[in-house]
């Protein structure tokens, strides 16, 4: 029997059903249930998007007199339950993972004072789990209204603020965002007409470790939509396009009903003709690249990435001057321009960071870490599966450590070689750091574009020269020299950061590196481990060291 807290008001009591992509099919069951429980009663029911933790998918929240229970992924024939116990003008707080007390009418998820649901600090995620995803914040709440109206006041915020760009598929990522505003403003005077800026919000992440911004437009995409309404006021341009990938079917829907309401709330307020546009391009990984981003949406079949300079700002889609943000950097820049109180402009990387959690855990969270805090508070949303033995930060091609006491800033991250891509991966003991950098390698070989030589024959040479190593043959300078090369000399940061899990593994752990030489694997992954010799050459090494699409680690 559930317990039953007293009604304190007369407020119509709300269910939330709370999910993404990744519980679609038991989200909708879920919803069913409730609608069908709750079909004679006053309860208000509502679909929502995912909160970042899958593990709670599909999370119940019922929500009578300023108090919400969470209840998450219930069993068929419990929803039931649930929905009577509130109808009879009670709480059902047993089995609830948080009972949280709040104002009556919060605009964002209610975090109780411990558990998963209370790392980091949700202000992008606020609304994700909470409200419908595709409605657009007007009046107050929204910043494109606030660019539109006080144009220099959004602009001096966000300048001061000194915002970092988020994310691998962002032209700006850990650059100041508003000196490409700039610069897309003088490239579009200097052109006349024809050059009218264009804003594209690259939402095309193929990498699966990544559910920052697919999170983001399931579940705030109207918050997207009216940042990047708000970057296009600021530097004067007529079209918003979101690039999504195309398997991304939730968050493509959810962003096409965001801008058509946001063309019936904000269009004649913003004089715009044209509502934002939504795209998709494929699922590869460098198609999120920002300017093979520009040759999907342009049709080009054959994606290579384009010489710079010139920046996008200056020679972007179809030749016009075009800012490229990702979701993550866009609702950024909507907080700066609301809430600027809540940025330090001292802080090298101002804001917060979007970081999703993978690799040996029970469940992926998307959680969000203040800049100024530590990586090692993504462990209290997640239970590791066996013990702990490094993580790789970064995605595809992160960097290996032995440690989370790193800061999520960008600054920091870089600064101890590791990527800034949003993604912690926490990996076990039964995890070899060789094989692991040979797989991220030979896809950089098997996934690159193909124009730029560095990149091309120097992945190949990588992915050789680690497969060696099974063979006996460690060329630890050469293999520092050649990486060094590619860092310095690629025209992407795909060729760039695809050095990142070789030069990590070799730092972090060289003795585990240089054992695999002399036959032995200490984590008992390779064949090299069990052969008890050499046993790592040939067709051995091929399969340690082998593509993984991207999706494993």
């Amino acid at each position: 029997m559930d317990e039953q807290s007293e009604p304190t008001g007369d407020d119509t009591p709300v269910i939330r059903v709370a999910g993404g992509s990744r519980s679609r099919r038991r989200k909708h069951r879920a919803l069913e249930e409730v609608r069908s429980a709750a079909e004679d009663g006053d309860a208000t029911v509502l679909e929502t998007g995912p909160t970042g933790l899958q593990r709670y998918e599909p999370l119940i929240l019922l929500t009578r007199d300023g108090r919400t229970a969470f209840h998450p992924a219930p069993v068929t024939g419990r929803l039931e339950s649930l929905v009577e116990t509130l109808e009879r003008g009670g709480l059902p707080t047993d089995d609830a993972v948080a009972v949280v007390d709040h104002e009556s009418e919060p605009s964002s998820l209610p975090t109780p004072d411990e558990g998963a649901l209370a790392v980091g600090r949700r202000r992008v995620l606020g609304r994700c789990g909470w409200c419908e995803p595709a409605s657009v914040p007007v009046s107050d709440d929204s910043a494109a209204e606030l660019a539109g109206d006080e144009r220099e006041t959004a602009l001096s915020r966000v300048r001061e603020i000194g915002l970092l760009g988020r994310g691998r598929g962002d032209w700006c990522a850990d650059e100041p965002v508003h000196e490409e505003w700039k610069l897309a403003r003088e490239a579009a005077a200097e052109g006349g007409e024809d050059r009218e800026p264009v804003v594209v919000v690259n939402a095309n992440e193929s990498d699966d470790r990544n559910e920052t911004d697919r999170t983001l437009l399931e579940g705030a995409a109207g918050e997207v939509i009216d940042g990047a309404l708000a970057v296009a006021e600021l530097v004067g341009a007529a079209d918003v396009v979101v690039y999504c990938n195309e398997n991304d079917e939730q968050a493509r829907e959810q962003a096409r009903e965001a801008a058509r309401n946001a063309a019936e709330t904000l269009g004649e307020r913003l004089e715009r003709e044209e509502p934002p546009e939504v795209v998709v391009g494929p699922d590869r990984y460098i198609a999120s690249e920002p300017t093979m981003a520009l040759e999907a949406m342009e049709g080009n079949d054959r994606l290579e990435a384009r010489l710079r300079p010139p920046s996008p700002a200056e020679h972007g889609l179809y030749g016009r001057p075009t800012v490229v943000h990702t979701p993550r950097t866009v609702a950024q820049v909507r907080q700066a321009m609301l809430e600027p109180h809540a940025f330090d402009a001292d802080d090298a990387d101002p804001g917060t960071r979007l970081v999703t959690v993978t690799g040996d855990v029970d469940a992926t969270a998307t959680v969000e870490l203040p800049t100024g805090g530590t990586l090692e508070a993504v462990r209290e949303a997640v239970d590791l599966e066996g013990r702990f033995k490094m993580a790789c930060v970064g995605g595809q091609f992160g960097g290996f450590a032995r440690s989370l006491a790193h800061s999520p800033s960008a600054p920091a991250l870089e600064g101890a070689g590791l990527g800034t891509e949003g993604i912690v991966e926490l990996l076990n003991e039964d995890t070899c750091v060789l094989a692991a950098a040979g797989r991220r390698s030979n896809f950089a070989m098997e996934e690159n574009c193909g124009r730029c030589v560095t990149c091309r024959e120097g992945s190949q040479e990588l992915t050789q020269m680690l497969r060696d190593v099974y063979a006996g043959e460690y060329r630890d300078a050469k293999i520092r020299e050649l990486t060094r090369v590619m860092g310095a000399t690629s025209i992407c940061q795909f060729g760039r950061t695809a050095i990142r899990p070789a030069v990590t593994a070799m730092r972090e752990f060289e003795r585990e590196v240089a054992a695999h030489a002399e036959g032995r694997c200490p984590s008992g992954e390779c064949a090299a481990g069990n052969g008890g010799s050499n046993s790592g050459t040939g067709s051995s090494a091929d399969a340690e060291i082998s593509t993984d699409g991207g999706r494993t680690r």
